[in-house]
């Protein structure tokens, strides 16, 4: 009995790897992201090295993930209108190019800290037009009925790689340099290309395109505004990217001034963390669907454990706070997505993921100054212990607006959606057929 229920729960976990097309999807997209946590763990300590400046790793961070608080909206615009499959060949090639250029010049060893911005922000760009593609073309891949454990899967592929990325940049900047550690990356973008020119377009389930009109972003954002699971999931993000969701800016200060450690423990910091969201991964692809339920827990977990990690007396403890609070986080990025994929218009997908991307990447050119202002005015704990409290605060106003929005609302009246029922136990609008 125990066994068969173990075949039954990873049948159930693993279901979308029965597609070819998402199966070639899944592993190009293991090696990239493994790729990107490598990249990003060097860019950080390359920036740290140049100029030993928290404002500094903000800047850059701000420069890395700005074009997409920018452009966002309009690369969902344009992910509704265009062939995504080609536009990702598109936004990954150019991607790697940037990677390229960046472990050249720091490699030939005349890197000066306007390179790695100007990089950055063209990198920024690459991943602005990129990610509203890429998050609604799960869809197309699996098909409504599995969206939610997609989603799920891609939150392994990102939290699995952020233990293996982080670990091997630790190794590759001790042993050959940081430069290698971009050089590679750029490598790992010709997987991803490889997988997209192997799938399978007759296997693919697209939304119709929508025609070139004036008023689209617009429209757009109406929908997201329009239903309570797309608008209070959605301002949730904003408060918890922004305010509470700074590692890349915080991890690195943390082992550097809190813990008096280098670039290994910072590694084993971001393995930590990536160890716990791997597990909130897996539960997050477990679930038939997602909920409102699981939604306002995680975030409330997150902000607890932040704060834990902000009182954690030394390096050891640190990490071992680190595992639950990347489960929470996960779960709750990974909730949010699905809630939005299932809840959107199939014509207004691509606008809404974009409001998702921007609010994840986009929020980042805010919070990361931010935080480290107030690493420079407060301290590091002080830093990580105020994003806590605002994603404490973040879970309180949703839990509040979700009931609200249930009671005055009801279940979504858009033609796509279905009455939510509690048989469901998913607490989600649904179309049709799903």
């Amino acid at each position: 009995m125990g066994r068969e229920r173990l075949r039954l729960l990873l049948e159930r976990t693993f279901r979308s790897l029965r597609i070819r097309n998402y199966r070639l999807y899944f592993v190009a997209q293991t090696v990239s992201m493994s790729g990107t946590w490598l990249q990003s763990v060097a860019l950080s300590w390359l920036v740290l090295q140049l100029t030993d400046s928290a404002v500094a790793l903000g800047a850059i961070t701000a420069l890395l993930f700005g074009p997409t608080l920018v452009l966002g909206p309009w690369g969902g615009v344009l992910a509704d209108r265009v062939d995504k499959r080609r536009l990702l060949i598109v936004t990954q090639s150019s991607a790697a190019v940037f990677a390229l250029a960046l472990g050249l010049v720091t490699v030939l060893g005349f890197v000066e800290l306007w390179m790695v911005g100007g990089l950055a922000l063209l990198t920024g760009v690459a991943v602005a037009l990129d990610m509203p593609s890429r998050q609604s073309f799960v869809i197309e891949m699996v098909g409504p009925d599995d969206v939610a454990n997609a989603v799920g899967l891609n939150s392994v592929i990102v939290n699995a790689s952020r233990i293996v990325g982080p670990a091997l940049a630790g190794v590759l900047i001790v042993s050959v340099g940081i430069g290698v550690c971009f050089l590679v990356n750029a490598a790992s973008f010709l997987v991803v290309i490889t997988a997209l020119l192997l799938m399978r377009v007759g296997e693919l389930q697209p939304a119709p395109p929508v025609r070139r009109e004036p008023g689209q972003l617009r429209a757009g954002l109406r929908h997201a505004w329009g239903v309570v699971n797309l608008r209070v999931p959605l301002l949730m993000m904003a408060v918890v990217s922004t305010l509470g969701y700074n590692f890349s800016v915080l991890l690195p200060l943390l082992a550097q001034r809190v813990y008096g450690r280098g670039a290994g423990s910072y590694g084993a910091l971001s393995a930590a963390m990536g160890v716990g969201a791997l597990a909130g991964a897996l539960l997050a692809a477990g679930r038939a669907r997602p909920s409102r339920r699981v939604l306002v827990a995680s975030t409330l977990a997150f902000g607890v454990f932040s704060l834990a990690v902000a009182a954690a007396p030394g390096f050891r403890s640190g990490l071992l706070v680190l595992l639950p609070m990347g489960a929470a986080a996960v779960l709750f990025i990974s909730t949010t997505n699905a809630m939005l994929q299932l809840n959107a218009a199939p014509e207004m997908r691509g606008r809404v993921m974009a409001l998702w991307a921007m609010l994840f990447l986009g929020s980042t050119p805010i919070g990361a100054p931010i935080a480290g202002l107030l690493v420079r005015g407060v301290g590091v704990r002080w830093a990580i212990a105020f994003g806590g409290l605002a994603t404490l605060a973040a879970a309180v106003g949703g839990a509040w607006a979700l009931r609200r929005g249930r009671l005055e609302e009801g279940a979504c009246e858009a033609p796509w959606c279905l009455p939510e029922t509690e048989e469901a136990g998913v607490g989600v609008e649904r179309a049709p057929g799903r």
